[in-house]
């Protein structure tokens, strides 16, 4: 559109102004002016392009004022469009849809094999005859065509019989939108939290075709300061973002503006190097952090505020952490000290006991045998009590012992080659089988994922075939010798008060038997059902056998409270008034396990589980204890009670993932002797974990590292604690020898 027609001369300004100003309002902000020359002169025509945009002057592209918020991807104005600021889509794997090639048509597509699948089976047929396959062909031997169809399905209509219920006529034709996009679209629109956790198990991220993963708008990707844009900062690790920082190619002008800033970000970035995460990215999700390493940067900010006179309470930052980080923690916390500032810290790990100025222990012991503080002072007067067991460790007076020989295990290993997840280099290992395996290393170094996301799977690849063998392993050997793995990890055994020790090592079905037998149980006709709190019958309908009734606070969490009927005690009257030995099914649940071993020591069913939670540790918690309210090594210590009181097979593998987190020096002595027990039985255990305590006790070593992130992924070491001690390039190494000195071996390993 061509606004106005102006002779360059004095005096136009204002008629010029008015003009433009017409101009950008029509036009989103964008004028053009041609200068046309006076006619008879050899000047060519020419054209300036004026903006009110931050604008390409080439090719006209439009960003908005650049603000903090347009680099931000949990903000609208700077998240990509596509995936809004996740990087990522979640969608359905065929290779986790399909984990097993080898199996047929029918029986391949792993979720419509779980279920009653007629519908889906009448569906694949009529694939099949469109595509001219036979649902009990082989999967491996369908074309890559019949395949693509059948999971992504196909352009046309495709000719369908009737299913067994009859809902369509004999012979119709309906487009097939393909096995992946009917899992998303049933995903998506179902109300049902089991069908999601199902489901779930099927989904995996795939990057974001817009940003790449980047999470930006293109927009924002686009913008430099100096020669680099925010994801060459952000996507690489601290200690690397800390080298670009600090080579950052700017104008007087810019360093000068920028001063104040740049100071900030390397001081933030160099506290995170101090407590150890010089391997994390910045745009690293927080749910893919530890909870030490998230701990860290809790404290790295704190540091970073430099505030004093400040109370911080920190519960177990040492968690995750290895020997040589855990001494940088040491460090960070000193300096919060001498700020001026006060750290309460509630923590088992021994270098931090004796870091402390003032110690509190309580105890002696847990549950009701505890809750009295037993030292108030130094570490002195903590090393002197003659009640404290933090004391009596820490004094050498009570020990875990080095045992003198170590297993020799069998003579198959397991052989894994080609390990390259994550961080993890090329690796190749073999781990010993019938032998107590420690997987070790700094923080960051690939221990979890070696385990966790390369074994594990592969196992259960062996096992039963559902789980797909994972592509960043080229090839695992010796598997033959293993016919179970099962994994301890400190998750809740039970999410709801149902859930309780008692229910989950069977011990209550041997209970609820013993009350059946009881003569007012058989004079009444009870069952063993009459006295399960999870059946009606016999539990209080009030609070349908729970104890306590849930108030749901919508946007808080919900509040139990004590049922008013049955006041607590699940059970109705009539079922009440059945009692064994004067007590109640009730008062049974409300015993400890140590008191309930002493009434059922006559009972061997009974008997044998409950003496392996009084082996574990767990004497002092009580059989009802509802699930939500054990701690994490508690939960850990009824699944291993639970296994110990199996018959062993000699061909189970265990996997443990840092068993010592949150226990304390008696506990770890505890689970020490369960642990070698599982392993005197013929089994293999292979246990992730920086407790020294457990290394030197361990029969092998596998050290990781030699640092964390892009500098880790190598085997530092392997072979004994005794060998890897004298290895110089294992951080590992050099603090088990210190510990192999203090503690030398002995053949009392009790």
């Amino acid at each position: 559109m061509v606004v106005d027609r102006l002779v360059k001369k004095t005096g136009i300004q204002e008629r010029l102004a008015d003009s433009l100003g017409t101009c950008l309002k029509l036009s989103d902000g964008i004028a053009e002016i041609e200068i046309i020359p006076n006619a008879g002169t050899e000047e060519k025509p020419d054209s300036i392009t004026f903006s009110e945009n931050f604008a390409c002057p080439e090719h006209g592209a439009v960003i908005e004022e650049l603000s903090p918020r347009l680099f931000s991807f949990n903000s609208p104005y700077g998240a990509c469009p596509d995936c809004h600021g996740l990087g990522s889509h979640r969608t359905f794997s065929a290779e986790l849809v399909v984990p097993d090639p080898q199996q047929p048509v029918y029986s391949a597509i792993a979720p419509w094999s779980d279920k009653d699948n007629s519908y889906y089976l009448s569906l694949l047929h009529g694939v099949g005859q469109a595509f001219g396959f036979e649902i009990q062909t082989k999967w491996s031997d369908l074309t890559l065509e019949q395949q693509d169809v059948i999971l992504h399905g196909a352009a046309e209509a495709v000719y369908f019989q009737s299913d067994s219920r009859g809902g369509q006529p004999k012979g119709y034709h309906r487009h097939y939108s393909g096995a992946l996009k009917m899992l998303q679209r049933n995903y998506q629109e179902t109300n049902s939290d089991s069908v999601k956790s199902k489901l779930e198990q099927y989904l995996i991220d795939q990057p974001c075709e817009t940003c790449h993963g980047k999470r930006l708008k293109p927009a924002s990707l686009a913008v430099s300061l100096g020669q680099y844009r925010i994801n060459d900062l952000s996507g690489v690790p601290i200690r690397e973002c800390l080298e670009r920082v600090n080579q950052l190619e700017l104008t007087k002008r810019q360093a000068l503006i920028g001063e104040l800033a740049l100071k900030e970000i390397r001081s933030r970035l160099q506290f995170l190097l101090d407590v150890g995460l010089d391997y994390l990215t910045l745009d690293r999700a927080a749910m893919t952090l530890s909870g030490g390493e998230a701990q860290r940067i809790r404290l790295a900010t704190q540091i970073g505020a430099g505030l004093t006179g400040v109370l911080y309470v920190l519960d177990e930052p040492s968690i995750g952490l290895h020997q040589r980080d855990n001494d940088k923690l040491l460090g960070t916390l000193r300096r919060l000290r001498d700020l001026g500032n006060t750290l309460i810290v509630v923590e088992h790990d021994e270098d931090t006991i004796r870091a402390a100025d003032s110690l509190v222990d309580i105890g002696p012991k847990a549950g009701v045998h505890g809750g009295n503080i037993v030292v108030q002072g130094d570490l002195n007067d903590l090393l002197q009590s003659e009640a404290s067991l933090t004391g009596a460790y820490l004094s050498g007076r009570k020990l875990i012992a080095t045992p003198d020989t170590r297993r020799k295990g069998k003579t198959v290993g397991i052989t894994l080659k080609d390990c390259h997840q994550n961080n993890l280099q090329h690796l190749d290992l073999e781990i010993p089988l019938g032998n107590f395996v420690c997987i070790t290393g700094v923080s960051g170094s690939g221990k979890s994922t070696l385990v966790n996301e390369l074994l594990h799977p592969a196992l259960k690849h062996h096992l039963s075939k559902k789980t797909p063998f994972p592509k960043q392993l080229g090839e695992v050997k010796g598997l033959q010798a293993i016919d179970k793995v099962i994994t301890i990890d400190q998750s809740p055994i039970g999410r709801t008060p149902r859930s309780n020790a008692a229910t989950y090592t069977g011990i209550f079905d041997a209970i609820r038997t013993i009350f059946t037998e009881t003569i007012e149980a058989k004079a009444r006709g009870y069952k063993a059902g009459r006295f399960s709190f999870n059946v009606k019958g016999g539990r209080c309908e009030a609070c349908s056998g729970q104890g306590v009734n849930v108030i749901e606070m919508n946007f808080l969490p919900d509040v139990y409270v004590q049922c008013d009927v049955c006041k607590g005690a699940r059970y109705n009257r009539e079922t009440l008034q059945v009692k064994y030995k004067n007590y109640s099914i009730a008062d049974v649940l409300n015993m400890t396990v140590e008191e309930a071993l002493e009434n059922f020591q006559n009972i061997p069913r009974a008997a044998s589980k409950l003496q392996t939670l009084v082996d574990v540790g767990l004497g002092y918690i009580k059989l009802g204890q509802p699930a939500p309210t054990l701690s994490g090594g508690e939960a850990q210590r009824v699944k291993l009670a639970s296994e110990l009181s199996r018959r062993a097979t000699g061909k189970t593998l265990y996997l443990i993932d840092e068993p010592t987190t949150g226990l304390s020096f008696y506990d770890v002595h505890h689970l020490l002797n369960v642990l070698q027990r599982l392993v005197d039985k013929g089994n293999s255990l292979i246990v992730i974990e920086h407790n020294l305590d457990v290394i030197r006790c361990s029969d092998w070593i596998i050290d990781l590292g030699p640092e964390g992130g892009d500098k880790g992924g190598q085997i530092i070491a392997t072979g004994t604690p005794e060998e890897v001690a004298k290895n110089p390039k294992s951080y590992t190494g050099q603090y088990l020898k210190q510990v192999l000195q203090r503690y030398p071996a002995t053949a009392n390993l009790n």
